[in-house]
C-alpha cells in the first residue's frame, strides 16, 4: 500500500501532496474544536499500534505491497478528525525515518491511508451503525473491509495512470482491489475485535457507540 518513490508521475505525485495538505488543513482546523485532553493519551496509542502493524509488509504483483492499515480502528475510536492526523503522523515517520513509502509518494499515501481509509470506514461504520441499527461488530468489520479496500483501489488508479510505472491501470487496480480486499476480511476482523474490546470495557473512549 505504501508507493514507493518512482512509481507516480511527477504531476500526479504534485496533485496529491496539494490535495493531502488542503484536506489535513482542514481537518486541523476541525481537530482544534474537537480535541479532548482525554483523546490525547488515545491518539498516541492508536498511532503507535498503527505504526506497528503497517511495518508488516508483504510484496505483491502488479502493485505495491499489501499490509494491515488501521484506518478504521483510528476513525471509530478517534473520529475522522483525529484518526486522519493519527494516521498521517504514522505515514510521515514511517517516510522520513524508515524509508517506508516514498518522499514523492507521500501525498498520495497520506490520500490513500489517512484520508480515503479513514473516513470511508467512519462513515461506512456511522451509516450502518445508526442507520441500518446495525450491531457493533458488523459495523466496525464492514467498516475495516471497505476502508483498506477503497484505499487499495485508490493507490492502484494512481500507479496505473503513471507511465513511470511498468503496469497499466487494467493491472493495478484488480491486483489491488482484490488482494486488499481478501486482506480486508482480516482488518475487519481485526477492527471489530478491538473495538467490541473498547465497547465492553471503556465504550466513552468510541467516537460514535
Amino acid at each position: 500500500m505504501h508507493i514507493p518513490d518512482g512509481y507516480l508521475d511527477l504531476h500526479i505525485a504534485i496533485t496529491f501532496i496539494a490535495l493531502s495538505i488542503a484536506i489535513l488543513w482542514y481537518v486541523l482546523t476541525r481537530t482544534k474544536i474537537e480535541i479532548d485532553g482525554r483523546k490525547i493519551p488515545l491518539i498516541g496509542i492508536v498511532a503507535g499500534g498503527i505504526f506497528v502493524a503497517q511495518m508488516l509488509n508483504w510484496p505483491i504483483p502488479g502493485g505495491t505491497s499489501a499490509h494491515l492499515v488501521g484506518g478504521a480502528i483510528a476513525a471509530i475510536l478517534l473520529g475522522p478528525y483525529m484518526g486522519c492526523i493519527a494516521m498521517a503522523s504514522v505515514l510521515i515517520v514511517q517516510c522520513l525515518l524508515f524509508g517506508d513509502g516514498g518522499i514523492t509518494a507521500l501525498g498520495a499515501n497520506i490520500w490513500n491511508m489517512a484520508i480515503v481509509n479513514v473516513f470511508v470506514a467512519y462513515f461506512v461504520y456511522k451509516f450502518i451503525r445508526q442507520k441500518l441499527n446495525g450491531g457493533i461488530n458488523i459495523s466496525s468489520f464492514a467498516a475495516g473491509w471497505a476502508g483498506i479496500t477503497l484505499a487499495a483501489i485508490f493507490a492502484g488508479v494512481e500507479i496505473g495512470i503513471s507511465s513511470a510505472f511498468k503496469y497499466s491501470i487494467y493491472v493495478t487496480v484488480p491486483v489491488m482491489g482484490i488482494w486488499h480486499g481478501l486482506l480486508g476480511i482480516i482488518e475487519g476482523i481485526i477492527t471489530a475485535g478491538v473495538v467490541f474490546y473498547v465497547y465492553k470495557n471503556r465504550p466513552d473512549l468510541l467516537y460514535l457507540r
